[in-house]
């Protein structure tokens, strides 16, 4: 019998504090430099709406998830890498759909498979000025 008994959960804690620590917004910052704007973690639903000739291409929306906001700028998680330019993205915001004109800034990968696309989001959209949007929704 051992007099002192390895506590197993020691190490979780090492490895989640390490994993923590390496993916923290706050120390990202100080290893990039400062930002103009600030980040928050936020995950929620977001549809995308792939523009063609200033018309919403309805037909190749999909939806992911988001990874983080400022107030003009949203990044998304990704299974695969996707070439975009000029999109719509679609939140669901009490009961019904926000808009909001966004255009793609930066593709990197973030391991095991996973993309972060950077958006930077310039206007909102209403479902007037592109009534196909109506029936968009999830």
């Amino acid at each position: 019998m051992r007099l002192f008994a390895e506590n197993k959960e020691i190490g979780v804690q090492s490895f989640l504090l390490k994993l923590v620590n390496n993916n923290c917004p706050g120390l990202e910052a100080l290893a990039e430099g400062p930002r103009l704007d600030g980040r928050v973690n936020l995950v929620v639903v977001t549809l995308i709406i792939p523009m063609s000739k200033g018309r919403p291409r309805i037909e190749e929306a999909f939806s992911a998830i988001t990874k983080g906001f400022s107030t003009t700028g949203v990044s998304i998680v990704l299974s695969e890498p996707v070439e975009l330019g000029d999109v719509i993205l679609g939140f669901r915001w009490e009961g019904e759909m926000k808009f909001l004109r966004a255009t793609a800034k930066h593709l990197n990968p973030m391991g095991g498979g996973f993309y972060q696309l950077g958006f930077h989001m310039t206007e909102t959209i209403h479902t007037g000025d592109f009534p196909e949007l109506q029936s968009v929704g999830f």
